[in-house]
């Protein structure tokens, strides 16, 4: 079964992180992606740009209408997402609990619908 992990960011962590911090986040990160590649559990990854570049769409009664922004005010944003292969919800929450982007906020596994 592909599960998708999507990671939440807290933008207060992201800011009192260190260029250090992100450097060791960023080869710990790397070195994960590596090994799922190895273990056969990864299909796909990426980080995405900062929420401020994002627009969300909403259709009512058929008109379309554009903000900025995220979908909702939070403290925490979308920030990337990792698409992997498990053998069950649990062997997805293990994959996900090694990830470091945890520290950074949140990471949210869904079963993907498969259609």
């Amino acid at each position: 079964m592909r599960y998708l992990c999507l990671f939440y960011i807290d933008q207060t962590l992201v800011d009192a992180a260190s260029n250090e911090d992100w450097a060791e986040i960023d080869r710990e990160s790397l070195a994960s992606n590596e090994e799922l590649q190895r273990s056969g559990h990864y299909i796909a990854s990426n980080a995405l740009a900062d929420p401020k570049t994002a627009k969300t769409l909403r259709v009512r009664a058929g008109k379309a209408s554009w903000t900025d922004g995220p979908f909702a005010e939070t403290k925490e944003h979308l920030g990337g997402f990792l698409l992997i292969e498990a053998k069950n919800l649990a062997e997805a929450m293990e994959i996900a609990e090694r990830d470091t982007l945890a520290r950074m906020g949140a990471i949210e596994v869904r079963e993907t619908a498969g259609f």
